[in-house]
């Protein structure tokens, strides 16, 4: 019997040291692992303005008169030296004729003392005539030809006035409203009649960061972008309706100084536009050239693990051992995330599961791979350096 319970109680023993034993470490983690895509990065940098008119030219008379024709149609295309508006030409012809007779008479009283002076020069040799009567002969002539000058004068600002009472577009593109009616009294210079606007090609005008003119000269004077100041920079815009940047130009000009009110400096780009589709004062978002090419990788934004303080991913290491890498990052391309530092082109980034790892934990990885998500269309980037690009291309 003594020996029966030694027996149970070895056995209870024995069971008492197992049930203590540390139970078996679960397996490492699977996540999905793959090398960040390569591209040839370009930086766009983002701005919105408005379009102007190159040419914008409020229409006046340069004769006051009564309005006797109205020769254009309201809203429409005008070609440059185009009639818009007649002023009565009956008192400018009449002044006209008034001031040719003045010429005709000036003429002949010309005629008459070049006449005089000729026979006072034969007669002078013989002294027939005075040395003071010739020089009065002399003096006449001239004065009869200042006379004349000054009526052919009188005589071509009197048919000026009576052309300018054709009132004619000093520039082609599109007219506005009219500002007067048949009838109606215009004063020189002072009554608007209507407006003319250049429509092709078109201005884009809008205001840049100080911060974004500083880093595009340190640019020029590295050589990695010439400044728009002196090159013609591509710029490319989207109007509010529209998904794609589908209207191009150049940068044609970069003011000379920043505005210490607002910290911001003009700049100016010129669009072709043939259409006539867009018209001065219409909003639109541009896209400038904001960089060199350079080399940059990309990874999807799920894989950035994003604090207050840094960007970091993990890195599959030695023994499938993870590490945090701290990158910097850029804009979105081809709907991955740009990193431009902090990651080399052979480095497998793990692409899930990141909520369960720490630096140094193991992994089971298992390839995995980094595909565009969308074309390269360049969508905007949410900035996470100052001054960011707001766009990219791939080249």
């Amino acid at each position: 019997m003594a020996r029966r319970n030694l027996l149970i109680a070895a056995v209870l023993l024995v069971a008492a040291a197992c049930s203590q034993q540390t139970p078996p470490a679960p397996p490492p983690p699977t996540v999905a692992v793959a090398a960040p895509l390569q591209r040839s990065i370009t930086d766009w940098d983002d701005y919105v303005g408005r379009f102007e008119a190159i040419e914008d030219v409020e229409i006046v008379p340069r004769v006051s008169g009564n309005i006797t024709r109205i020769a254009f149609r309201e809203g429409l295309a005008v070609g440059k030296g185009q009639l818009l508006y007649e002023i009565d030409p009956r008192p400018f012809r009449a002044a006209l004729a008034q001031a040719e007779a003045e010429v005709a008479r000036a003429r002949a009283n010309a005629a008459v003392a070049a006449s005089e002076l000729a026979r006072a020069e034969t007669l002078l040799p013989d002294e027939a005539i005075s040395k003071e009567a010739y020089e009065q002969k002399v003096a006449a002539a001239r004065a009869a030809q200042a006379a004349l000058g000054a009526a052919r004068a009188a005589a071509n600002a009197r048919r000026l006035d009576l052309g300018f009472t054709q009132v004619r577009a000093p520039v082609a593109g599109r007219v506005s409203d009219r500002r007067a009616s048949l009838g109606d009294y215009v004063t020189a210079g002072q009554t608007v009649l209507t407006r003319v606007v250049s429509v092709d090609p078109i201005w884009f005008t809008f205001d840049g960061a100080e911060s974004f003119y500083l880093k595009y000269v340190r640019q020029d004077q590295t050589g990695e972008r010439q400044s728009s100041r002196y090159a013609p920079n591509p710029v490319e815009i989207q109007l509010a309706d529209e998904e794609d940047y589908r209207w191009r130009g150049k940068m044609v000009f970069v003011d000379n100084a920043v505005d210490p009110r607002s910290g911001t400096i003009k700049a100016r780009a010129e669009i072709a536009n043939p259409d006539g589709f867009l018209v001065p004062g219409l909003f639109g978002r541009a896209r400038l050239l904001g960089s060199g090419a350079y080399p940059g990788l990309l990874v999807p934004d799920e894989a950035v693990i994003t604090d207050q303080t840094r960007r970091a991913v993990f890195v599959l290491g030695k023994d499938n051992k993870v590490e945090m890498r701290n990158v910097e990052l850029g804009p979105m391309v081809e709907g991955l995330r740009v990193v431009r530092s902090g990651l080399k082109a052979g480095d497998k980034v793990v692409l899930d599961g990141l909520a369960r790892l720490q630096p140094g934990a193991v992994v089971s990885p298992k390839a995995g791979t980094i595909k565009p998500r969308a074309g390269n269309s360049a969508p905007v980037a949410v900035p996470v350096t100052a001054p960011p690009p707001a766009e990219a291309k791939s080249q």
